[in-house]
């Protein structure tokens, strides 16, 4: 534990993991509920349900790949890596991609989900609220209830006309933040 507690504090200056508790780095405290979190400003669609507890904030940059489908581009898969929220040496500690799954890559964890709810934002993909499908693993994706997709930036499939089997692929950002059930 006392390794695990050592590699996540030296990835973050903002959270830190320990025995499923979010914790400042700074202040070793538990973090506050949902409507008080800094950084964990979500619109009233996407609530995290109650009973639930913040376990993990992580910043994401990748992409959102389109194919075209009937002369329209449709969402193929997101492929994007997370490092903790305010690393500035972005060290990655999870890939997204197709299913919709996180994996870990520092203890190979990972959760599915699916959308529940979205929050549609101008010019940039919608913010979403998806529960969880599966996890699997003992690590930080381990029992997962709720994950927020916030802050997007970009991501939009193009506005134009596609033909045969054209792919493309938008350049997207976005914070994401783990919820396991309260114990």
């Amino acid at each position: 534990m006392k390794l695990a507690k050592r590699l996540i504090l030296t990835t973050t200056a903002l959270v830190a993991v320990s025995a499923g508790t979010l914790l400042s780095a700074t202040a070793g405290q538990a973090a506050p509920s949902q409507s008080a979190r800094p950084g964990v400003d979500a619109p009233a669609a996407l609530k995290v349900p109650d009973g639930t507890r913040l376990t993990g904030v992580f910043s994401a940059e990748g992409v959102q790949t389109y194919t075209c489908t009937d002369g329209a581009w449709k969402l193929l898969e997101p492929a994007a890596t997370l490092w903790a929220k305010n690393d500035h040496s972005r060290r990655t500690v999870a890939l997204h991609s197709r299913g919709p799954v996180w994996v870990s890559t520092v203890d190979g964890s990972a959760v599915n989900a699916a959308a529940i709810a979205n929050s549609p934002k101008t010019g940039t993909i919608p913010e979403l609220l998806l529960q969880s499908t599966a996890t699997r693993g003992t690590g930080v994706f381990a029992g997962v209830s709720y994950i927020q997709r916030l802050n997007t930036r970009g991501g939009v499939a193009p506005a134009t006309a596609c033909t045969g089997a054209d792919q493309t692929s938008v350049h997207y950002s976005a914070t994401y933040t783990f919820y396991k059930p309260a114990k």
